[in-house]
């Protein structure tokens, strides 16, 4: 469902990403751990069409990204550390935004359903300015949902959430493996990693340095593995 090879960035002369291969297939979740400033955001905003590479290929639901971009967007929802909501429109009106942006039919009875499963009925009138951090990162959830998408990337999507939303977040990964959803996600928890993919990648000098299922991923041997490779670089 995402596959990346050879994958190249660079910014002013400096590469951030080296030749990076990826792969995560239908249903499945793949957490992807490293340091600050080891591209795990650059990637994300590739594979999300936001941003362009200087080399390398890849496929996102069967489509180019480089090649046929909005096809990709159609295809994919996005949840990152910055919510990227409007923050003097209320919660329904954030999700009828968007909806209009999809075309999608019965945009209403979406968005309600969206904002009951993630339990913010009962705010959808208020403005999102006066939601907490918690509040706004479930609003991002139900607004990557909208449209149905096959493949989810969550980007840092576990910064300063709260108890509810993040039981909210383990509740979207479970229904994702339901649904055979593909999910991309990035976190700097490594205890949320050993938890929360079928498989677990480290991110370190521009490349995939080290993969584990998670059934073979306790946390204290994922640490272990994660101080070697990036105290190397």
């Amino acid at each position: 469902m995402i596959e990346v090879r050879g994958l190249i960035k660079a910014y002013g002369g400096r590469a951030v990403l080296k030749g990076l291969d990826l792969e995560v297939g239908v249903g499945e979740t793949l957490t992807l751990v490293g340091p600050n400033g080891a591209g795990k955001t650059t990637l994300m905003n590739i594979i999300a069409t936001l941003s362009k590479p200087n080399g390398g290929r890849m496929r996102v639901a069967g489509h180019d990204p480089t090649v046929d971009p909005a096809a990709v967007r159609r295809r994919l929802g996005m949840v990152s550390h910055r919510t990227l909501l409007y923050d003097d429109l209320s919660g329904i009106q954030n999700l009828d935004f968007y909806a209009r942006m999809y075309d999608l039919r019965d945009r209403r009875r979406r968005a309600e359903e969206l904002l009951r499963q993630v339990g913010l009925w009962g705010r959808h009138y208020d403005p999102v300015s006066t939601y907490s951090r918690g509040m706004q990162q479930r609003l991002a959830i139900a607004r990557a949902l909208l449209h149905d998408p096959p493949v989810l990337l969550l980007d840092e999507p576990d910064t300063g959430l709260d108890h509810h939303s993040a039981a909210t977040l383990d509740h979207l990964l479970q229904q994702a493996g339901a649904t055979r959803r593909t999910v991309l996600m990035t976190t700097h928890n490594l205890d949320r990693a050993a938890a929360w993919g079928d498989r677990v990648a480290i991110l370190a000098g521009g490349r995939i340095v080290f993969q584990t299922e998670r059934a073979n991923a306790s946390v204290d041997e994922l640490r272990k593995h994660y101080d070697r490779f990036v105290s190397q670089g």
